[in-house]
């Protein structure tokens, strides 16, 4: 979540005529995330997320994301609730762009998971996918594999200013990734940005999962990949380590929901350097491309080039579960 479009009291006011909402008491931005820009929206009795979506997310792409919100959410999986406006639709728009309210998830982010968190999350994430193998909506992941090296071309020749290896470990990991990456695996839907600023909690209990607007069919295994990625590194950046433990509870939960395949535990390594890589790649190019004027947290790429040095050092997929 970010906030890019700056809108006033009246313009919201103005939007929310076309909702069955209450007038608003207060709102705010939410600054946290690089995508779309977000408000808490509040009324005398609800509060609501309004979702304003900006250059990177492609319109086309709308119908999946509210589709498959509303039916996550409709089949009891625990997620923000779309809101249909009062034409029937779930896409409306403010200031010439594309928006969406949807219901407020209690509870929020942590910033220090614990492995009993970890193994909850594993699964939730084993729900989702078991819920969306039978869904029929499709959307192909534009941040997977074929999209990586035209990202690099981007950002090589700047590299330097962030880390002065940068440039060179990413080109022989890529060539490595290519090498290796899985022709097939088990896929379906998934979540594909489940970082802990997207898993909420409520004293200790889990919640929910937000912010679906990366969501895409690939392999199951590479959600694995982003969450070992996202969700069991410990320390500052200078002294990242991966936490055993967490990646053990978290697959642990995971596999009491669905069990993993031998070419799933075979490839798990390199979808494990490929999730490290996706996000050292857009992290470089937000960083090197910071939008003037927006109120957003900067994430640092050098987290997931610590990431990516320990995927490339691993043997196996019992380095990460022992």
């Amino acid at each position: 979540m970010a906030v890019y479009t700056k809108i006033s009291k009246d313009e919201l006011n103005d939007f929310l005529k076309n909702y069955e909402i209450s007038k608003i008491t207060k709102f705010f931005g939410i600054k946290e995330g690089i995508e779309n820009t977000n408000y808490q929206v509040q009324t005398k009795k609800n509060k609501f997320i309004l979702t304003i979506y900006e250059k990177r997310v492609d319109s086309k792409d709308l119908p999946f994301f509210i589709g498959l919100m509303t039916n996550l959410y409709n089949l009891n999986f625990k997620c923000p609730r779309p809101i249909v406006n009062k034409n029937g639709n779930y896409i409306s728009e403010i200031l010439g762009k594309k928006a969406v309210m949807v219901s407020f998830l209690e509870g929020s982010a942590k910033k220090n998971l614990s492995s009993e968190n970890c193994y909850d999350i594993g699964v939730e994430t084993a729900k989702l996918h078991k819920i969306t193998k039978n869904l029929s909506l499709k959307r192909q992941n534009n941040l997977s594999i074929n999209s990586w090296p035209k990202l690099f071309a981007k950002i090589e020749k700047d590299c330097s200013k962030i880390h002065k290896n940068l440039s060179k470990t990413i080109k022989i990991s890529l060539e490595e990734i290519k090498k290796n990456w899985p022709k097939k695996l088990p896929s379906g839907i998934i979540h594909a940005d489940l970082f802990p600023d997207n898993i909420f909690f409520k004293n200790e209990k889990f919640t929910g999962i937000i912010d679906f607007y990366f969501s895409c069919n690939d392999f199951y295994c590479f959600e694995i990949a982003v969450c070992l990625n996202a969700l069991c590194f410990d320390g500052v950046k200078e002294n990242l380590s991966f936490n055993v433990t967490k990646a053990k509870k978290f697959i642990k939960g995971y596999t009491s929901i669905r069990k993993l395949n031998n070419d799933e535990k075979k490839y798990l390594k390199v979808l494990a350097q490929g999730a490290s890589i996706r996000f050292l790649l857009t992290r470089v190019f937000d960083y090197l491309n910071l939008s003037k004027g927006a109120l957003l947290t900067v994430k640092d790429p050098i987290e997931y080039l610590k990431r990516l040095e320990f995927h490339n050092s691993v043997k196996s997929f019992e380095d990460y579960c022992i």
